[in-house]
């Protein structure tokens, strides 16, 4: 029986992280192993999947036992954003469905953040995000009839790691926990995820 989708990339990350990589092989090799992951949209399960009327959602599908990665799906109700925020380790952002449009925000002289040039993903793209060249930006979903869907990989788990909000004007930072929206992981095991592919 082959793996699932899902499994065969936590396995390929998992393998990929055991080496002590640097940051340029793994958006090298493990920006790959998540093109392949999205390329073909009929995986993911769609309790995870469902779009919130206020605010975008996010998912926890997988948390590496020893926090060094760990994988989210993004949903995005229709024009839904992020406010500007950071994450504090490296990330991978694929887009799953719809398309996101992303802006990297810059500190100013004055302490006030700046947004650069934004660019939009469209499935089967990966963009990046690291604290050692760009780690504070706003997403959005680009549609404002749909929803949209993007896969992230982070270098911790991202959902138990302190972050920050910045208003844009003064600079001023709140702290945030994201925590996750569902009290429970899909099960990487079960048949149903098994299928062969």
């Amino acid at each position: 029986m082959q793996d699932g989708k899902l499994l065969t990339f936590v396995k390929g990350l998992s393998t990929l992280l055991e080496t002590s990589p640097s940051e340029t092989l793994i958006f090298s090799k493990g920006k790959k192993l998540l093109e392949t992951l999205i390329e073909v949209d009929d995986w993911l399960p769609e309790e995870l999947a469902k779009p919130h009327p206020e605010y975008y959602q996010q998912y926890l599908l997988y948390a590496d036992p020893l926090d060094r990665f760990s994988i989210v799906s993004f949903v995005w109700g229709p024009n839904q954003k992020t406010p500007v925020h950071n994450h504090t380790v490296w990330g991978m952002v694929g887009q799953l469905r719809g398309q996101e449009r992303s802006a990297n925000y810059y500190r100013q002289a004055d302490g006030s953040y700046k947004a650069g040039e934004s660019f939009v993903c469209h499935p089967g793209q990966v963009a990046t995000v690291s604290p050692d060249t760009h780690d504070i930006h706003v997403v959005a979903n680009d549609l404002s009839d749909q929803t949209s869907i993007s896969i992230h990989v982070y270098g911790g788990n991202i959902g138990r790691i302190e972050r920050a909000v910045f208003d844009p004007a003064s600079g001023a930072e709140k702290l945030f926990v994201s925590g996750y929206a569902n009290p429970f992981v899909p099960n990487l095991w079960h048949p149903s995820n098994n299928k062969a592919q």
